[in-house]
């Protein structure tokens, strides 16, 4: 038997059912057994930093919301039971409802390795604090005080803080970690 050549499309979602849409085009390719012509079910995430309560902690966001990226060769009736699948609305294509539009490889590439190299990436923190913000002081001596945010240095990941102590305004630096919003 020749070889199937597949071909990457993308699939419109419904926003933020992606995953259940994933789970659900790969059970549905299972059942029918049609695992030769559907190779990858993607859906491209990025990994992002944010610090909440004093915690870094790391989420995965999104690339393209309501997209997945689906590796297959449309014949027969996969393209039927992809367009059928719960959550998704449809193939992404030049008209309405007309043929879906393969996307090209040099665009494949760029996602995917963008996909890779956000994974190996790492630790890039989005600084979760900007000028003019109302903090409360969570840690060290100044603990309980509010402030307000006068300079954000994100290369030291300090703030610097205008905080009311008896009735005089007074500037600190505080690290990231030992504030949080009001």
């Amino acid at each position: 038997m020749s070889e199937i050549q597949k071909k990457w499309y993308v699939l419109r979602t419904i926003g933020g059912k992606e995953k259940k849409a994933k789970e659900y085009i790969e059970g549905e390719i299972a059942s029918a057994g049609l695992q030769d012509y559907v190779s990858q079910v993607l859906i491209p995430t990025e990994k992002v930093y944010q610090i909440r309560n004093g915690k870094k902690i790391s989420k995965e966001r999104n690339f393209f919301p309501g997209y997945l990226l689906v590796e297959a060769a449309l014949v027969g009736e996969v393209p039927h039971i992809l367009r059928n699948v719960t959550n998704v609305i449809g193939f992404l294509g030049d008209t309405k409802g007309g043929e879906p539009v393969p996307m090209r490889m040099s665009e494949v590439n760029r996602i995917l390795g963008k996909v890779d190299e956000l994974s190996e990436r790492g630790e890039e923190l989005t600084i979760p604090f900007v000028v003019g913000e109302t903090i409360k002081v969570i840690d060290g001596p100044f603990n309980g005080f509010n402030g307000i945010i006068e300079k954000v240095n994100e290369e030291k990941k300090k703030l610097e803080v205008m905080v009311k102590i008896f009735g005089r305004k007074t500037p600190l630096e505080l690290g990231f970690m030992q504030v949080e919003k009001e």
